[in-house]
């Protein structure tokens, strides 16, 4: 017997067996992995594997002691999906929420943030900072996990997460609509000395590697953030809200 295990909405929902994962895909949940028993491509889970392309989901093919590890239920009929925490925004959402406001757009987007703790930390300083969402790409990078929504504080509340392919293609298309973007990266003009007021998107990037070649180069400006210490790097989640709230601090004309 399949079986859908339902966790409070603070926790993520892992959804067993293939009538369950194909159903949560065709209701519209946000699943953000699916864990497929490799080399097992009969129709059925072809058809899963259909309906995760079409909406752009991770997929991984793992043996079958991993999926035996990670069922509650001993029955997951080879598949196993794991559907977001809170439901993702997009991001006309995020420029709704501005235009409501009556403010220029303020928005952060997070180039392969992958741990949990850092997502939940930056959309807790979004809210608190006043932006008006948040950004994040559907691969290689956490998505809205029950450790997000708990580091959150609450935040995933009232902060809108959208979810996208392609985070430089997302760039172009909001630089058409007036938007600005300022990376945060070493070497680039200190962040007292870049004018960070109007529509305005803040990137950070991966807790190893910084903010990718290709946004980066999407990007109009990059800022530093001046440090006096013996190391030379921030945790993401600090870097951004430090940046954040020059943004915020400019915004108010101080």
């Amino acid at each position: 017997m399949e079986k859908t295990i339902q966790e409070n909405k603070f926790q993520e929902t892992k959804v067993e067996g293939r009538n369950a994962v194909l159903e949560a895909f065709r209701s519209g949940k946000a699943v953000d992995k699916l864990f497929v028993l490799e080399r097992c491509e009969d129709g059925p889970v072809r058809t899963i594997l259909r309906e995760a392309k079409k909406h752009d989901t991770m997929v991984k093919f793992v043996k079958k002691e991993r999926l035996d590890q990670m069922s509650e239920t001993g029955k997951h009929q080879g598949v196993i999906a794991m559907t977001a925490a809170y439901t993702y925004a997009e991001v006309e959402d995020i420029l709704e929420a501005a235009r409501e406001k009556g403010e220029p757009p303020f928005i952060l987007l997070l180039d392969n943030i992958e741990d949990p703790h850092n997502l939940g930390a930056i959309i807790r300083t979004a809210n608190l900072a006043g932006a008006h969402g948040v950004i994040i790409p559907k691969n290689r990078a956490v998505g809205l996990t029950a450790t997000v929504a708990r580091t959150s504080a609450g935040a995933l509340h009232y902060t809108p997460v959208a979810k996208v392919t392609n985070l430089a293609r997302t760039i172009e298309e909001l630089k058409k609509q007036g938007m600005w973007f300022v990376c945060a990266d070493m070497g680039g003009t200190q962040m007292y000395d870049l004018d960070l007021k109007g529509s305005i998107g803040l990137v950070i990037g991966n807790e190893g590697e910084g903010v990718s070649k290709l946004v980066r180069e999407k990007c109009d400006f990059i800022a530093s953030i001046p440090m006096q210490g013996n190391i030379d790097s921030l945790n993401a989640s600090v870097a951004a809200g430090v940046l954040a709230y020059e943004i915020v601090r400019q915004r108010m004309g101080k």
